[in-house]
């Protein structure tokens, strides 16, 4: 048999995985001995295996993430009001599959953020589309969106994520067109999607940090129903006193 041809059009088909292990498997003499079945398995695994982790990488990149965060390290042993079982059963992304919320509250320092971006990592581990961004910079480029005619891709881009996480929620005083702007991506994603809110306020301190009353009950009607909630409590993780004897994590 001529196997160079066939390695070429394994290439050609862009089937680089399966091909490299084609060569390892006509170089082994322990695979000699397997049936083709066995070793045609053996061939798509590799090929499925290497693609699926492509896809990974790629929705971490775009996720661009804050910390290179994983629940796994997740510090459960300083006291803060985190709950192994209820932060496990959350990775797993149950929530997100029923299209559901999740909002972290607490103090500044508390490790918030961080929690974030594990969440996010997370979810990009289980095959959802997720990004993490801090409101302050999403307001910033939906406003310049609206300024060069791309609010609508914007709009849109951000209604296909599975998961969206916005981090230092409310941390200013909104404006009309910034309370407005948040309308409108909540409301392209409610009851389809998930949102992630990070944020140093109680969602019973958002509806007068928002401003306008009618607009406050929209987006907090939207966020509020159906989410999970995550309370921090305690001093800041930036401290190294806190942090003492325990993880610097999360």
């Amino acid at each position: 048999m001529l196997t160079h041809p066939t390695i070429e059009k394994l290439h050609a088909l862009h089937l680089t995985a399966m091909a490299t292990a084609f060569e390892q498997q006509r170089s082994s003499s322990q695979h000699a001995a397997l049936s083709f079945d066995d070793r045609l398995g053996l061939l798509v695994d590799t090929e499925w295996t290497a693609r699926e982790a492509r896809k990974l990488a790629q929705r971490l990149r775009y996720a661009k993430l804050r910390y290179p965060a994983s629940l796994e390290d997740v510090d459960f042993s300083t006291p803060r009001g985190l709950n192994r079982e209820v932060v496990l059963s959350l990775g797993t992304g149950g929530w997100i599959r029923d299209h559901h919320h999740l909002l972290i509250t607490g103090p500044t320092g508390i490790g918030k953020s961080w929690l974030a971006s594990a969440f996010v990592q997370s979810a990009c581990r289980h095959g959802f589309t997720a990004t993490y961004v801090r409101a302050p910079r999403l307001l910033h480029d939906l406003a310049v969106s609206r300024g060069d005619g791309s609010y609508g891709r914007l709009l849109a881009k951000l209604a296909k994520l599975d998961l969206l996480a916005i981090d230092d929620w409310l941390l200013a005083p909104l404006t009309d067109a910034e309370r407005r702007d948040l309308l409108e991506v909540l409301e392209d994603r409610s009851e389809r999607t998930s949102t992630l809110i990070a944020s140093q306020l109680p969602p019973t301190a958002w509806h007068a940090a928002i401003g306008e009353p009618s607009v406050a009950d929209a987006i907090c009607d939207r966020l509020i129903h159906h989410a999970h909630r995550l309370t921090l409590k305690g001093p800041t993780m930036r401290d190294p006193d806190t942090r003492r004897g325990g993880k610097a994590k999360g």
